[in-house]
């Protein structure tokens, strides 16, 4: 009975923790202090180390030695991958969708459209997240492909918080909900091809803004010399 609850701490703490990371609750190099976790929670040691453990092997916490243990930086290396994968990925079921959804799932696209108007006018990004989620998960869902957006949140940790530092500049929201309007546009008009290419306009704005946001946090980012040297040449 004691392990299942030690078991059952370890993922609250890691639940906890993960969601706050990736929402950029807690910022790249913020402490992880494993007395004050402890504390929090009500908790022993073990439940904390085998919390943080998971996430050490999620890449979202590291351990420095004699240093301590932080939230790690965002890789770009990863970033820039896990867009190039989902790119490919949508595209698949943006094509498809376009051949196979119906009238009634193009509105329930358009409603939740509607509804993401709404949350950036109102400011709330979290809901306006929940509801981007929801509209790119709809047009796997039309597509007949649901596995592919489950697909895609496995590759998506980090360029999830890097998407959480676009979302508070001045203009993002509005474009984005702009940007898939006219995906949904093309996708109504059964033009698989103007689909296609929306998306990738909408998606590739994320990979073209890396470099600014790399600059305006740049101690939020963790850059691989060998891999990132095109991105920020002549910078």
């Amino acid at each position: 009975m004691r392990v299942r609850s030690a078991a059952k701490n370890s993922d609250i703490v890691y639940r906890d923790l993960h969601k706050a990371i990736v929402t950029m609750e807690l910022t790249p190099g913020a402490p992880v202090l494993e007395r004050k976790l402890t504390e929090q929670y009500g908790v022993s040691r073990t439940p904390v180390r085998e919390a943080v453990l998971r996430l050490v092997e999620d890449g979202l916490v590291e351990v420095a030695p004699k240093s301590g243990t932080f939230v790690a930086r965002i890789p770009l290396s990863v970033v820039r991958e896990a867009l190039v994968a989902r790119r490919a990925l949508e595209e698949v079921t943006v094509r498809a969708a376009t051949e196979l959804s119906s009238e009634s799932q193009i509105m329930q696209m358009r409603a939740i459209i509607q509804h993401q108007q709404e949350m950036a006018d109102a400011g709330d990004e979290e809901a306006f997240h929940q509801a981007d989620d929801k509209f790119h998960a709809s047009i796997a869902a039309a597509a007949r492909y649901p596995g592919i957006w489950k697909m895609i949140q496995q590759v998506r940790i980090q360029v999830e918080r890097y998407r959480r530092l676009t979302l508070p500049q001045n203009g993002r929201m509005p474009m984005v909900v702009k940007e898939h309007t006219a995906v949904l546009d093309a996708m109504a008009a059964r033009d698989a091809d103007a689909a296609v290419a929306r998306m990738n306009e909408h998606l590739d704005k994320l990979q073209l803004d890396i470099s600014i946001f790399r600059d305006l946090w740049p101690d939020y980012f963790a850059i691989d010399p060998s891999l990132d040297e095109k991105l920020f040449a002549g910078k």
